[in-house]
């Protein structure tokens, strides 16, 4: 087979649009597929064909699997990119596709079943002695003995699902009292998320960092990692700031936890771009798990290397050696990102939902804005809240600080509530000022960020009276921020 010249992009939304910017870089031809709720989405216009795949239901479009296989056949491309999210750590899709004549962008079937089950992860990475939590890597079968385990491992210890993700199948368990109702809510919860009511027990580190190294390996062998991101604040195990380096890292342990990462990655004959997780405290890094896929934080590692790891996926696909060697790697500067999701921060982050009745970008250098969003753009109730992530590059983490909190005061969204206003205040908060903050941040200072909520009331009152006298032609867009950034015309 040649190489690569038209990619099926089995995604929508900004991933989408990312990943279609670097096909037109290198010249491939992009195929979208787009549900009937994202007909008018720039993704779809972006791209050079585009196929109607179904209704607005995910399980109806973008998770239909048999007819993206053959709509991919049909229109005779060479490979398909699963972008983050829906099928991208599917290994039965990527078997399929792979079983089609169709390149997967991506790792094998097999690696991405082996680190998508945390248990078989875990047993997989042991024999590179890669630190683990302490705990029981094995399936619960026998209660009683488990709460044994838990005595000696000592409390708290946190019940863990084996399969799936984001918090589901999670129960922190304080006590011996609370093991055996804990226990039948994570398994409980496990099934009904994920179909396998596996769990197994370990430590519960009460205030971890959670840290995760970016690593690119090709085909022929040759694996390297990219460096860090801390990803510590988040929201019910999902991340909202992201930071490219650490703030905490010594040069000794960032090696340390570069080369475990690869080491996991050599564990199961990994190829692609991929992210190796860890918990980090007291100066102590542990393996979480596996993520098969380019990470929705990807740009950080973007901005901090130089790299277009969309690029490097595509060459990886291609059978092509990586250019570079860990040698050549050096971290430039300080880069932060922020998801800008449809949520209304002082509502508990209640999802909302509406049209996009103003929307201006922040500029100037060292500011990107990945989207997929314009005035008109409706934010609907079928789709993950995510609106665009702001990202930045500076020369150091405080003047990277000061750029995306300016850049927050200059992007203008109108219409639906969003969280820039959360993300300000954490920036701006003396503990992530200082790097001493970890996974407990959201938790420990929302209630403090809700009592500026009279602060907000006046910066939505504002707007609207800007938004008002825009609609009655007394001022116009040039009034507010609109120039796109350099990424948005690559």
């Amino acid at each position: 087979m040649g190489e690569i010249s038209k990619i099926l992009i089995a995604n929508r939304g900004e991933i989408a649009l990312r990943i279609m910017k670097t096909c037109n870089k290198l010249n491939i031809k992009s195929v979208a597929i787009f549900s009937k709720a994202d007909q008018n989405a720039p993704f779809v216009n972006y791209a050079d064909e585009k196929i109607l795949i179904g209704p607005a239901s995910s399980s109806k479009s973008y998770l239909n699997q048999e007819l993206i296989i053959q709509k991919a056949l049909d229109h005779k491309v060479d490979a398909i990119h699963p972008g983050y999210g829906f099928l991208s750590e599917n290994a039965e899709f990527a078997s399929n596709v792979i079983k089609a004549g169709i390149i997967f962008i991506g790792p094998s079937p097999k690696a991405i079943s082996l680190m998508g089950d945390k248990l078989s992860a875990k047993n997989t990475v042991s024999k590179y002695n890669i630190p683990l939590v302490p705990g029981v890597n094995e399936e619960i079968t026998d209660i009683e003995k488990a709460m044994d385990s838990a005595e000696e491992i000592g409390f708290p210890i946190l019940i863990k699902a084996s399969a799936g993700g984001g918090g589901k199948g999670m129960r922190i368990v304080e006590n011996k009292n609370e093991f055996k109702s804990q226990m039948s809510r994570a398994v409980s919860e496990a099934k009904n998320s994920f179909g396998n009511g596996a769990v197994f027990i370990e430590k519960y580190l009460e205030k971890p960092k959670h840290i995760e190294i970016q690593i690119l390996a090709d085909q022929l062998g040759n694996v390297v990692h990219l460096f860090e991101r801390d990803c510590s604040i988040q929201r019910r195990h999902q991340k909202v700031i992201e930071e490219a380096p650490s703030s905490v890292l010594t040069e000794n342990l960032r090696n340390e936890m570069g080369l475990a990462a690869i080491n996991v990655a050599k564990s199961c004959n990994y190829h692609g771009a991929g992210t190796v997780e860890f918990i980090f405290q007291d100066n102590q890094f542990y393996f979480l798990e596996m993520n098969t896929r380019l990470q929705v934080e990807h740009p950080v590692t973007e901005m901090i290397t130089g790299l277009d790891l969309v690029e490097e996926q595509i060459n990886i696909a291609n059978n092509k050696a990586l250019k570079f060697t860990q040698n050549d790697l050096n971290i430039k500067g300080h880069s932060i990102e922020i998801r800008v999701c449809a949520e209304d921060p002082y509502n508990n982050f209640l999802p909302d939902t509406g049209f996009i009745e103003l929307y201006n970008l922040p500029k100037g250098e060292g500011v990107r804005v990945d989207d997929c969003t314009k005035k008109g753009s409706e934010v609907s109730i079928h789709y993950d809240p995510m609106i665009s992530k702001l990202i930045v590059h500076a020369p150091t983490r405080e003047q990277a600080i000061q750029k995306i909190i300016k850049a927050i005061d200059n992007y203008t969204i109108f219409g639906v509530k969003t969280t820039l206003p959360f993300c300000k205040y954490a920036l701006n908060h003396p503990d992530f000022r200082n790097g001493k903050f970890d996974t407990r941040f959201v938790n420990l200072y929302f209630k403090d960020f809700q009592n500026n909520f009279s602060n907000q009331l006046f910066l939505d009152t504002g707007l609207a009276a800007i938004y008002h006298l825009e609609k009655m032609n007394f001022i116009n867009d040039s009034f507010l921020p609109s120039e796109p950034n350099q990424w948005r015309n690559s």
